[in-house]
């Protein structure tokens, strides 16, 4: 047996009604047979205290039994309500196309370090020719007498220490490169337990669209306006499966990328990671194209 949890509701609420409506009626009973002249109907039986009641007429324990048969099937029908109670999992539309891209967006490529640009080659030396009429005649040099005295003082001539070089400059932070394709693309979380890599991919790219339209809220303002369309965010499955870079390169507005973007950012907060992509069996960065459809029904 099968109950929802609008029938499990009715049936728990029937339930405490009616127990209550036999507890408010036992005593509207009890109450009119103690409004009785019962001392006047038992003057002819005695003292009343030789009994086990002083009347037997209201005695509450000899309805004991019933109570406790009735309680019993009360309890029983509750643990059969609650044992039949099921719950059904929220349909999560997801449309056909949900991964479908136009060749229209201009995706925009991943950012990787550059190599710096060679330097330019040095110009050729220019030779000059000097015409003879320009050339001097070479002065001789002029004697001077280096002889010395005992008399003569020597002056050492101290030559300065040349300054020390100014410090090389920092190197530039490197930055990894950034994939787009690579031998193994990084998936959701949730499909390890697939035999073969072609089963785990299908069964992450199914549950990452279950994650998606499953937590996604239609923009108000885009609801009352009619918007519909296909929102394209990019974000970088980093090597130990984080989620970063998140961009929006395709909007429809009315707050619908921004809604996209938080489901996107979302993923950091779950409980498990994405699993990195893999290059040459080592994690890399990979850039990750995600389409994202708001369609009014």
């Amino acid at each position: 047996m099968e109950v929802n949890s609008t029938e499990f509701l009715l049936a728990v609420g029937g339930m405490v009604a009616l127990i209550i409506a036999l507890i408010i009626g036992f005593r509207m009973m009890l109450k009119k047979r103690g409004e009785e002249d019962l001392a006047g109907q038992h003057a002819s039986e005695g003292s009343p205290l030789k009994g086990r009641v002083k009347y037997p007429a209201v005695d509450a324990f000899r309805n004991t039994g019933t109570f406790f048969r009735f309680g019993l099937a009360a309890s029983m029908a509750f643990i059969l309500l609650a044992m039949s109670w099921t719950q059904y999992e929220k349909e999560i539309y997801i449309p056909d196309d949900a991964l479908f891209i136009d060749d229209e967006i201009e995706v925009e490529p991943p950012r990787t370090a550059e190599p710096p640009p060679p330097p330019p080659p040095p110009p050729p030396p220019v030779i000059e020719e000097v015409p003879e009429e320009e050339l001097l005649e070479e002065e001789e040099p002029e004697f001077m007498d280096q002889s010395i005295e005992e008399e003569t003082v020597i002056e050492e001539e101290v030559e300065e220490a040349p300054p020390p070089p100014p410090p090389p400059p920092p190197p530039e932070p490197e930055v990894e490169e950034i994939f787009k394709v690579v031998e193994q693309m990084p998936r959701f979380p949730g499909c390890e337990d697939e035999s073969s890599n072609e089963e785990k991919q299908a069964c992450a790219q199914k549950k990452l669209l279950e994650y998606i339209y499953k937590n996604v809220k239609y923009p108000a303002i885009a609801r009352e306006n009619g918007i519909q369309g296909r929102v394209v965010v990019q974000f970088v499955v980093e090597k130990d499966g984080s989620i970063t870079d998140v961009n929006v390169v395709r909007d429809i507005g009315a707050g619908c990328g921004e809604e996209a973007d938080r489901v996107v950012q979302s993923m950091n907060n779950m409980p498990q990671k994405w699993t990195p992509g893999k290059q040459r069996g080592k994690p890399v960065r990979v850039q990750f194209t995600l389409p994202v459809s708001f369609k009014l029904q």
